[in-house]
């Protein structure tokens, strides 16, 4: 049985339908990532599944367990750690106090490891924290009583790096003991370090369920360099390689003994760059160029391997431009056909997430 089943799971507020037709499951014992921009719908999955709201239709369990049963969604809960993405603490009472409430309500068989590993200041009244310290006294409540599921909406959100990289290596060692973690987020470097399959949600409805190594082969990484002598724009004619934006600068000086200007131009379709309409314009060359690219980063670095550069940088490919290149635009005017895990679209104008793992449009 699945921690989590979801079938035809909906909210519909009237002018804004949330979750539209959302159906898929996450297994025992895999870290989840529920991703999406903000906005698309992640934080009213998360609420339903809880109990916070009820579905306008479709149903949803959780460890076995209706959401829609209150006496089973309270069994269930006794047994998840839930951890919202602005936690709300009592502020007049110090972070002690807090773990005292939540101890005699769930249990603490875990405080002094997670006291230790997260380390919130307990002796300080929680209006003087700051909010990477509020979501720090939230990671020991979500996991002090030992949950069998952990539902974390945003859950790194005011954390700095090293928190960051401690709360990653505490949600894999809890992952190798058999917890389950449904993990919402719009940070896709976060899902990358993190998950073992990814659903994918915009306006509400979900677009993709797949493993994450196949949202790593479709985002890749935006590169931008800059070198020392022009290199031919033949040398980035590579599968993966989109978006590309390039400047030339021959260093030289114009007629008035000023430096001249730098050319750019934008190549929107990456592949195949046409060389000879290069030479026409005089843009066959780059000193400067940005771009996002989803092949093997070792090709590309032997391709340029020859020129001598400046800087080189490699970032994480924006969300956003991940949804755009491989989900459909935001506005809801895709094409309305499903998705399949391996990226493919289904013959059929209308589908549902399967139960291994291959999505639609829902």
């Amino acid at each position: 049985m699945a921690a989590i089943e979801l079938e035809g799971l909906t909210k519909d507020y009237g002018e804004v339908l949330a979750n539209d037709d959302v159906t898929f499951d996450v297994e025992r014992g895999e870290i989840f990532g529920y991703l999406g921009p903000n906005g698309a719908g992640k934080t009213t999955t998360i609420r339903t599944l809880l109990g916070f709201i009820s579905p306008t239709d479709g149903t949803a369990r959780v460890l076995g367990r209706e959401v829609t049963d209150e006496a089973e969604l309270l069994e269930a809960k006794r047994r998840i750690g839930y951890l919202p993405d602005d936690p709300a603490f009592d502020e007049s009472v110090t972070g002690r106090e807090i773990l005292e409430l939540h101890a005699s309500i769930k249990g603490d068989e875990r405080s002094e490891e997670l006291l230790e590993l997260f380390d919130p200041p307990l002796d300080r009244t929680v209006r003087h924290y700051s909010h990477g310290n509020v979501k720090k006294l939230g990671l020991v409540t979500t996991f002090m009583h030992d949950p069998e599921l952990a539902i974390l909406d945003e859950p790194t959100g005011g954390l700095d790096p090293l928190m960051k990289q401690r709360f990653a290596e505490f949600l894999r060692e809890e992952r190798s003991r058999g917890m389950t973690v449904f993990l919402s987020s719009h940070i896709l470097g976060e899902v990358r370090r993190l998950c073992d399959r990814v659903g994918i949600i915009r306006n509400g409805r979900l677009v993709a369920v797949e493993p994450v190594e196949a949202l790593l082969n479709r985002s890749g990484k935006v590169v931008r360099l800059r070198a020392e002598e022009p290199i031919p724009r033949s040398k980035l004619d590579l599968e993966g390689v989109y978006d590309l934006e390039t400047t030339l600068s021959d260093g030289g000086d114009g007629p008035d003994g000023t430096e001249r200007p730098a050319e750019s131009s934008v190549e929107t379709t990456a592949t195949n760059v046409d060389v000879d309409r290069d030479e026409v314009t005089g843009e066959t060359a780059f000193t400067e160029c940005t771009f996002t690219f989803t092949g093997d980063v070792n090709v590309l670095l032997e391709r340029l391997g020859e020129y001598r550069l400046i800087d080189l940088s490699l970032e994480e490919a924006p969300l956003e431009a991940v949804f755009l290149r491989f989900y459909g635009e935001h506005d809801g005017t895709d094409d309305g056909e499903p998705v399949t895990e391996d990226g493919s679209r289904t013959e059929s104008g209308r589908g549902t997430a399967n139960r291994t793992g291959g999505a639609g449009d829902a």
